[in-house]
């Protein structure tokens, strides 16, 4: 599994990004260009320690039977459900949000592996910095592949 950690992987993710438009249409789901820039943004401030979310009652009773599903070579299914504070409904402003993503991505991988992941994921509970390079590589995968990316 690719790790954001690793430069390569970095740069693929970056040039991918790179690639997007504010007319970039989705292959499926309900968010923009836009809002997935904002979404994928939001996710990057659990393991940056800027944001610290309880666990969810689901993620106690379940999270640890699904959690390899984040860092493992099997991609995600289309539509999977969102942490309700994860989805962004109102418009963004593309330029910006692409500009912040970036900056989190560098933060994220400037930062390494022993900077990461002072908090744990709100559904799957704490991560390893191997796994935090791992699922944010797959869910920004994941969603640059919605957007053809």
């Amino acid at each position: 599994m690719k790790n954001l950690f690793d430069k390569d992987t970095y740069t693929e993710i970056i040039n991918r990004l790179n690639t997007l438009t504010p007319e970039t249409q989705r292959q499926w789901g309900k968010m923009n260009v836009a809002q997935m820039l904002a979404h994928s943004k939001e996710a990057f401030k659990v393991p940056l320690s800027d944001k610290k979310m309880p666990r969810s009652i689901l993620g106690l009773l379940v999270g640890w039977m699904i959690k390899s599903k984040l860092y493992n070579d099997e991609p995600w299914k289309r539509n999977l459900p969102t942490a309700p504070n994860f989805i962004i409904k109102d418009e963004r402003d593309f330029d910006k949000e692409k500009q912040e993503l970036v900056d989190m991505i560098n933060r994220f991988h400037h930062a390494g592996p022993g900077n990461v992941g002072k908090y744990p994921h709100p559904m799957f509970g704490a991560f390893t910095p191997e796994q935090w390079g791992m699922s944010m590589y797959k869910h920004l995968d994941h969603h640059l592949q919605q957007f053809n990316a």
